[in-house]
């Protein structure tokens, strides 16, 4: 538990969480912070990362513990290390140091805890609780967390610009690297030598065409494109999220920087529409007609766009959202299900172009979210529609033979909405495409 080495959340802002909670949920609210996972002997643990929920109002990323929360007042329940721990992992601060550090009122032994389990409101998946309360819990948790703090703000730009650094330095490795990991490489050294984490499993891929790839074995050659999708996480366990494309020669041919300048399009139309009061949903449905309008011009897509949004053809190149909440985790508050990605009242749609929107709220000031639209060849999309026949008329399926070079490209930044309109935390990282071959080229 390195306390000493992670810039941490002043007391008074700590307080202040709790009082604001205070206000919209005057209940006893439980929390726990879970506890590290044995790979094979309870020494040699799984890195441990503390619940988000616990680290919002708690500041520290305490491993088994937990913290009782009424009317303001903090109450710690955790055990002092053992000798034995001691042995392994070294000294730590004692509980009532701890407490201190934190603004606990009270700190008591963790088995302490019981005695306020049936008082209390918590987590559906934390503990037994009253659906009731729980949900009520929730709905002040995501009042609460949906807009940021001075502080957690100031932690997102911090873990932002590290992931800017990093993401240079992936594009600068890029020319004499010879595999996917040797980028990766070059790109988590930046974070773990600012005393970071990443903050999920990171992307550095030539097949971008799968969303989520965790595999860095293969070559890089001329002629591909490489998909990077890393974020640092802080130490206080604010997260960023930044996702560039490039190209492994240092140089776009001209199918793909065509492409590529549509997915910029699409991004820059997004951010410049930015704003409190604009509905996300309508963000992305704005990517997805931009990316329409840039396909149609490319001759890849028939039709006018706003018809060929309302069918969902240009989800056969753009099957995600355009992006969602960004704060103490990556998919910020997903642990909640939809309830704090979708406006009450609202719930997803079984539509292929907007069932897998993880946002659709209002846009409100110092809400952080990302804008990360793309295009992608999937062969298991495009075979089967190719095959039914439902596209003909819509498709140019001749014409995407003259991309097979463009596997999939996403531009991704962190934006935080303001009064007047939103700011790209993530801005000293270029998008324009020019200014992206520099950079591979040493420029």
């Amino acid at each position: 538990m390195p306390l000493q080495t992670a810039p941490l959340p002043l007391a008074s802002v700590l307080q202040q969480r709790r009082d604001r909670l205070a206000e919209l949920h005057p209940q006893p609210v439980l929390l726990w912070s879970g506890q590290a996972v044995a790979r094979n002997f309870p020494a040699n643990v799984y890195p441990f990362r503390a619940n988000s929920h616990f680290l919002y109002f708690a500041g520290l990323p305490l491993a088994k513990a937990a913290i009782h929360l009424e009317g303001g007042r903090l109450t710690l329940f955790m055990d002092d290390t053992s000798p034995e721990a001691a042995l392994w992992h070294g000294p730590t601060p004692s509980r009532d140091a701890i407490a201190a550090e934190i603004g606990a009122a009270a700190a008591y032994p963790y088995a302490q805890v019981d005695h306020y389990r049936a008082e209390s409101a918590t987590l559906p998946f934390q503990a037994k609780s009253d659906s009731d309360r729980s949900q009520a819990l929730i709905e002040a948790l995501v009042a609460l967390r949906l807009h940021h703090d001075d502080e957690a703000l100031a932690q997102i730009k911090r873990a932002a610009a590290v992931s800017v650094a990093a993401h240079r330095a992936g594009m600068a490795a890029t020319p004499k690297a010879a595999t996917e990991a040797e980028v990766r490489a070059a790109m988590e050294q930046v974070i773990v030598a600012e005393g970071m984490t990443c903050a999920y499993n990171s992307i550095v891929t030539v097949h971008g065409e799968v969303l989520h790839n965790e595999q860095y074995h293969h070559a890089l050659a001329a002629g591909d494109l490489l998909l990077a999708d890393i974020g640092a996480e802080a130490p206080s366990g604010w997260a960023s999220d930044i996702t560039r494309t490039w190209p492994v020669s240092g140089r776009f041919t001209a199918p793909q920087r065509d492409i590529y300048d549509v997915v910029l399009a699409a991004h820059d139309a997004c951010i410049a529409a930015a704003q409190p009061g604009v509905e996300y949903r309508d963000l992305h449905l704005l990517a997805c007609r931009t990316l329409a309008a840039g396909l149609v011009d490319l001759g890849l897509l028939k039709g006018h766009p706003d018809s060929l949004v309302e069918q969902d053809v240009h989800a056969l190149f753009f099957p995600h959202g355009v992006g969602h909440l960004l704060g103490l985790d990556v998919h910020d508050m997903e642990d909640l299900g939809d309830v704090a990605g979708y406006a009450p009242g609202r719930s997803r749609s079984d539509r292929f172009g907007l069932k897998f929107l993880r946002l659709d709220r209002p846009l409100a000031v110092n809400m952080v979210v990302t804008i990360e639209p793309g295009f992608y060849q999937v062969p298991g999309i495009l075979g089967p529609a190719r095959q039914s026949g439902r596209y003909n008329n819509t498709v140019n399926w001749e014409r995407l033979q003259d991309f097979q070079q463009v596997r999939g490209i996403r531009i991704e930044d962190d934006v935080q909405i303001t009064a007047t309109g939103c700011t790209v935390l993530t801005a000293a990282l270029p998008t324009q495409a020019a200014a992206v071959e520099a950079l591979v080229s040493g420029g």
